[in-house]
């Protein structure tokens, strides 16, 4: 018995915050929901439109809608969730001014990109698999569809440089929200919404976020 005291004795109140402040790593709350409310506005803005929501869509208008949400919500979790740990693993390995550099690079190769956007692709159309479970279907076609794409690659630049979890539950809700509005209004609300002005709003904070990781490049590189 007294073993058992001491070993869950071993474990303090300190300890856990330690290990809860490495796991978030972030300072305090308003960093946390910071963070997770700018990986919510870029992502939700740069995916508005993108294939994504278009499988969504496509899938909704043939299917029920349940099966089609739940199957984007378990892809874009695992994607994000591969988004996250691979940027943690790079902030542990490189310095942090070769990450804040690259992560400058990357995020004005997007902001640029966004704001040259005219229309929408009209090219960029997802075709329906066939298959019985429309579950794993839109598992399939949402994991193929964004692996790799720029939403992955921005999630993994802003987990290197901010708190990991915060980016996740940002960048997840954003994209379950533009797959809920694929689902439940379709097309009406493309049609309503400028996609050139998610675009220009998307880039734009994409350069801001550039600029202040070529910022901290900077600094990181002086110290």
């Amino acid at each position: 018995m007294d073993n058992l005291q001491n070993f869950f004795s071993s474990f303090s109140i300190a300890d856990s915050l330690q290990t809860l402040s490495s796991l978030v790593n972030a300072s305090s709350l308003a960093e946390l929901s910071a963070t997770t409310i700018t990986s919510y506005v870029l992502i939700i803005a740069a995916e508005m439109g993108d294939k994504s929501q278009l499988v969504c869509m496509t899938l909704a208008s043939r299917h029920r809608a349940l099966p089609v949400m739940l199957g984007a919500i378990a892809a874009f979790a695992l994607l994000n969730t591969l988004a996250v740990v691979f940027g943690v693993a790079i902030a542990n390995w490189l310095p942090e001014y070769v990450i804040a550099a690259t992560v400058a690079v990357l995020f004005t190769v997007f902001g640029i990109h966004a704001l040259r956007v005219t229309e929408p692709d009209a090219d960029e159309e997802v075709e329906e698999k066939s298959g019985h479970n429309i579950f794993f279907t839109t598992f399939l076609l949402i994991t193929v569809a964004e692996f790799g794409d720029k939403t992955q690659l921005a999630v993994v630049a802003l987990s290197s440089t901010a708190a990991p979890i915060a980016v996740w539950l940002g960048s997840t809700l954003a994209l379950v929200s533009t797959s809920a509005l694929g689902v439940l209004a379709g097309r009406t609300i493309l049609q309503k919404v400028p996609l050139v002005l998610l675009h220009k709003i998307s880039g734009t904070i994409f350069l801001a976020l550039a600029a202040i990781a070529a910022y901290r490049a900077y600094i990181s590189y002086l110290l």
